[in-house]
């Protein structure tokens, strides 16, 4: 089993495993390396244990908890990587690139420079990077994101009135399919579903798997049903409640248990 705890950057508002110090503890803010580069995170959660094969080894580990020149730093690197997209974006019009960009920022040590974007199709992005790589003398990133991904970093307020949870507390993205909307008897209405990235809302998939077996129980909406000496079409399904509607061949209306 390896030990391990979850930093949440603050620029790129990813969550990272890294290695389990007993020193960190939740809500510290802390410098940790990626790949040979500091980021500047909040410790989110404290010792986890998880299967090696389960994560991605070795893992990222905390250097310490950020200084006050850490902070003046990561506040210095937020101004230079603002005036940095300004320039992406001026340089993007001048290469006809049709890119949207979402944002932008320096590793702690600025070793990189990162930018994310968004694009309906691939772009080749060549002439870009070395444009910028000659004026910032760093190594440039760019990075075709989607647009749950950009709405996972700009975050935003959900119909239920919380914060996006792609924003909050979501690691990663699960697959979402249209049929666990059905199994929830939701009005498939793309502006009822549908977040505000234009994709299936992630919450669908919390309850997925309860509504999926509750369903189970009851017949589907269409079948004819003889219970009790009462016969039927089904025209409609409680699930929570495990209830059904029957329309009877009178033409009367029959709620029935499941």
């Amino acid at each position: 089993m390896i030990k391990y705890m979850i930093v949440l950057c603050e620029l790129s508002r990813k969550k990272y495993f890294v290695e389990y110090n007993e020193k960190f503890k939740i809500n510290d803010t802390v410098v940790f390396n990626v790949d040979s580069d500091s980021l500047i995170g909040r410790v989110l959660t404290d010792c986890r244990e998880c299967n090696e094969k389960d994560l991605e080894l070795p893992l990222p580990t905390i250097e310490r908890v950020a200084n006050k020149d850490d902070l003046k730093n990561f506040e210095n690197n937020k101004n230079k990587a603002d005036k940095a997209l300004s320039d992406a974006k001026n340089y993007a019009k001048e290469l006809e690139l049709d890119m949207n960009f979402v944002d932008c920022y320096y590793t702690l040590n600025q070793n990189q420079l990162i930018f994310n974007f968004t694009a309906d199709d691939r772009i080749d992005f060549r002439n870009l990077a070395k444009k910028l790589a000659g004026k910032y003398k760093t190594r440039i990133e760019l990075r075709q994101i989607g647009v749950r991904d950009k709405a996972k970093r700009i975050g935003g307020i959900g119909p239920c009135g919380l914060f996006l949870c792609c924003n909050t507390f979501l690691t990663d993205f699960n697959s979402v399919s249209i049929n666990m909307a059905k199994n929830q008897n939701l009005a498939l209405n793309p502006s009822k579903i549908n977040g505000l990235c234009g994709r299936l809302y992630c919450c669908l998939s919390y309850e997925d798997e309860v509504y999926s077996k509750l369903r189970k129980e009851l017949p589907e909406v269409g079948e004819i049903i003889n219970k009790n000496g009462v016969k039927g079409k089904v025209i409609s399904l409680d699930i929570l409640n495990n209830k059904y509607r029957i329309e009877t061949d009178d033409k009367g209306i029959v709620d029935l248990d499941g």
